[in-house]
């Protein structure tokens, strides 16, 4: 349960305008088709992020625990100060002849590779490895708590959430993670 509690809340913060929180503003208003952009956005996020914990779980059975520890707890570190930097969305074609649907998926899952929630996923998967169902559960829900609201809501969510508070608390708790990891596995 732990891990599917620090996924949830990690991912849910770290998300608050990432440029995937961006690209839910764009295709709702340019695709105006809210729910085929919520499943693209959910199959997308169940892809990339189960790929993403299972490299992680991957990794920590390969390295040792001390290694493993250091290079978890140093991630999350980095992803805490990473989430200090604002996003910006570069301008993307969202025409498709293929629909909504899978346009929202396909730049989704592009826009999440190598994003700071898919390399947080990478370290809550080698951090609890055995509960990899509940960090890709967790990664999802933290990605659908705060991209379904953009999409419904649209702009002007984004215009009353105080962006600078909530990315710094998404810092503070990804280098809290960190810190605990690398003091609790060396105890």
């Amino acid at each position: 349960m732990d891990a599917l509690i620090a996924s949830t809340a990690l991912v849910a913060l770290a998300e608050i305008g990432d440029k995937t929180q961006l690209l839910s503003f764009v295709l709702a208003a340019r695709l105006r088709r809210p729910l085929a952009i919520c499943l693209g956005i959910l199959v997308a996020t169940v892809l990339n992020h189960a790929l993403a914990a299972w490299l992680g779980a991957l990794v920590a059975s390969v390295l040792s625990p001390d290694v493993l520890r250091w290079i978890v707890g140093l991630a999350f570190i980095g992803c805490g100060l990473w989430a200090l930097v604002p996003d910006k969305l570069e301008e993307t074609e969202v025409r498709s002849a293929h629909g909504v649907f899978l346009t929202a998926t396909l730049l989704f899952f592009m826009a999440e590779m190598g994003d700071k929630t898919q390399l947080a996923t990478v370290a809550l998967g080698a951090r609890f490895e055995h509960a990899f169902a509940w960090v890709v559960t967790g990664t999802t829900l933290g990605m659908m708590i705060a991209n379904v609201p953009a999409v419904y809501i649209g702009q002007k969510l984004a215009e009353r959430l105080p962006v600078n508070w909530i990315r710094r608390i998404a810092a503070g708790l990804f280098v809290a993670t960190g810190i605990v990891t690398l003091a609790v596995s060396a105890a």
